[in-house]
């Protein structure tokens, strides 16, 4: 029997997300999203078609490398404007019962105790369905907005993290014991005081010396998620990450990123099949292949040029306005997204991309592939992907909101189903418990674990 297949949703609180230009195709919704109806629709959506999660991407900046200027990001919506994340979550778990959310914060620009009230919060209200995707962030705006000079050197931004996370993991795991809370209202105690510890926590970085304010929340850590994909990233997410988002526009690009996670997961002693990998890609579905192909050629005439070189410069850090669209893409390391370029460049060797085809490819779909056909040619090539790959799902990135979710919904996921690739029913709990069919908490082999308190010792000693 041929592996499961996962899908999450890729979305963000914005317009164009990963298919600059598209907004302006007249069955796009994504100018609704301002809207609590958008979200909560969306999340019905997903629900039916049994999606794990909606995974939400954020950036707190503006995409300005491309001719060195905010005009074409700014002109064509190119993820901008863009709200909060965290906010549209408690509406979309208010429709649904089992959908999980992977939220996307960066460790940059918010100091980790505000921050882990507002997850436990969050893990509250969703009754466990909560995921952080951890991101140390690439747009030098970003920083500047926030009092910064320049941008913190790309390695350095994961040593910063390594101790955010232990300061999170204090928290979350060490400060309440698990039965500190009673709530006696006959005695009128809530909580046993001795049973509520401060973290005490002294950093390089970070000095927080106090309790979480919170009670601990149902899966107390939240669904780690973590898209680093350069070998610093890596590092990190075998150190920490339960599910690894990747992107990459070949199948020997993916194939070589998943290899790399697995190989870091033995090396820092995890079982290497305990991540949940998801690729980013996009599906258009239609009745048969051929009227599949003609709405692919309708979106492609929708796509915007300046639109996917604004997307890649600001992702890669390289102004690609300075090239000739005829001009091959060379690798240039920078401060930014380190793999970026390295997907194109180094992952395959079959390969080579010029300015304009990656302005094209990224502009209907993003940075990932898009998969085009009937159902039958969908679901045969999703099972090419993870058997080739060892891919464990897919982040679908929309082209059009929400019709490309639907077709997903209504084409794919039946057929799916039909070949007993794809879950019919949800699991029962949290989404850690959904995802994994084990406890709702950090298993005992995590990082995270050895935060937790002992009685007889102190978890942070």
């Amino acid at each position: 029997m041929s592996k499961q297949i996962r899908f999450n949703a890729f979305e963000m609180n914005c317009i164009a997300h990963q298919s600059p230009g598209l907004w302006r195709h007249p069955l796009d919704r994504s100018t609704e999203y301002k809207d609590l109806e958008y979200w909560t629709d969306l999340a019905k959506i997903l629900e039916k078609g049994k999606f794990d999660g909606v995974f939400l991407a954020d950036v707190l900046g503006i995409y300005d490398v491309y001719y060195g200027n905010n005009k074409h990001a700014l002109s064509g919506a190119v993820q901008v404007p863009v709200n909060d994340p965290l906010q549209v979550v408690p509406a979309m778990a208010a429709v649904t019962e089992h959908l999980g959310f992977g939220v996307t914060t960066s460790i940059s620009f918010e100091h980790p105790y505000p921050f882990a009230r507002r997850m436990s919060t969050l893990d509250h209200l969703t009754k466990g369905r909560a995921g952080w995707n951890i991101v140390t962030s690439y747009l030098e705006s970003g920083s500047k907005n926030l009092g910064l000079s320049k941008q913190v050197s790309h390695d350095n931004r994961y040593d910063i993290a390594d101790e955010y996370l232990e300061v999170l993991y204090k928290l979350w795991e060490g400060s309440w014991q698990n039965d500190a809370v009673i709530r006696d209202k006959e005695r009128g105690i809530f909580a046993d005081y001795n049973k509520v510890h401060p973290i005490e926590h002294q950093g390089e970085y970070f000095n927080v010396p106090g309790i979480h304010i919170c009670e601990p929340s149902p899966q107390r850590t939240p669904v780690l998620y973590q898209a680093g994909a350069s070998k610093r990233g890596q590092q990190f997410a075998s150190q920490n990450a339960e599910c690894v988002f990747i992107s990459a526009p070949t199948k020997i690009a993916v194939k070589q990123l998943v290899q790399g996670i697995r190989n870091q997961l033995i090396i820092e002693g995890r079982d290497p099949d305990s991540v949940l990998i998801y690729t980013m890609l996009a599906i258009v579905v239609d009745d048969t292949d051929e009227k599949a192909q003609q709405k692919f050629k309708e979106y492609q005439s929708y796509g915007s040029y300046d639109g996917g070189l604004t997307l890649v410069s600001g992702w890669s850090g390289v102004d690609f306005s300075q090239f000739k669209s005829t001009d091959q893409v060379e690798y240039i390391e920078t401060n930014a997204i380190q793999s970026l370029l390295d997907s194109y460049v180094k992952a395959d060797p079959n390969k080579i991309w010029t300015i304009e085809e990656i302005a094209k490819w990224t502009s209907v779909g993003g940075n990932g592939p898009v998969i085009v056909g009937s159902a039958t040619t969908v679901a045969d090539h999703l099972q090419e992907w993870v058997e080739d790959t060892g891919i464990d799902g897919f982040n679908l990135a929309y082209i059009l909101a929400h019709q490309s979710v639907e077709d997903v919904v209504n084409y794919v996921v039946p057929e799916l189903q039909r070949r007993g690739v794809y879950q019919k029913e949800y699991r029962k709990g949290t989404l850690r418990e959904k995802l994994f069919e084990r406890d709702a908490h950090l298993p005992e082999e995590h990082r995270g674990a050895k935060y937790r308190f002992h009685q007889k010792e102190s978890a942070f000693a």
